[in-house]
């Protein structure tokens, strides 16, 4: 693995929408590394589910068609349950739906999501364009996650932006980074 080369930093400091990273994605890095920091859903949202798309026409558009597994693993905060599963209904198999990348982040002020994204030659023609994610949450019934997303967005065309958002409801605060790595 290369070094990586800091391009973006998204902060946000009150409720939006998305966050979006439309520049900087092109043929001069080969892999790029989104690093995810405390992301916390806005509190009118209920449990949000952390999400991502991602782009051929520079985020006019995020509807390309995705392939990905998810699976993940959780600790109840007083040690009475744990888990491990594949997660079937968060997996998309040839969807333009937003890739699923956490489950039900908790909305209190505790409780974030946390992670590193992936995504392998973006600017490649003649390929699909694979990602990798691995993330962390707090979940709201006092649960900590740790989830493993893998997929591809099926098509030759030039993936040249991004978005992150929560399903249901705003994004309230967070950090997101973005890093080339040649």
């Amino acid at each position: 693995m290369g070094i990586p080369t800091l391009l973006e930093t998204n902060t946000i400091t009150s409720s939006t929408a998305i966050s979006a990273f439309t520049s900087s994605i092109d043929s001069t890095y080969d892999e790029y590394m989104f690093v995810f920091t405390d992301v916390n859903p806005s509190a009118s949202s209920g449990l949000d589910d952390w999400q991502f798309a991602g782009s051929t026409d520079g985020g006019s558009n995020y509807g390309v068609t995705k392939t990905t597994v998810a699976w993940g693993s959780g600790s109840a905060e007083s040690g009475a349950s744990s888990w491990l599963t594949y997660h079937a209904s968060n997996d998309r198999a040839q969807s333009t739906d937003s890739a699923w990348l956490s489950y039900d982040t908790g909305t209190a002020s505790n409780y974030s999501t946390n992670g590193i994204l992936h995504l392998f030659t973006p600017s490649n023609t003649t390929y699909v364009k694979h990602f990798i994610c691995r993330s962390a949450n707090g979940y709201g019934n006092n649960y900590s996650n740790d989830w493993f997303v893998a997929g591809y967005f099926n098509t030759t065309s030039a993936i040249n932006a991004v978005k992150f958002h929560f399903d249901t409801g705003n994004i309230d605060t967070s950090v997101i980074q973005m890093y080339g790595i040649k």
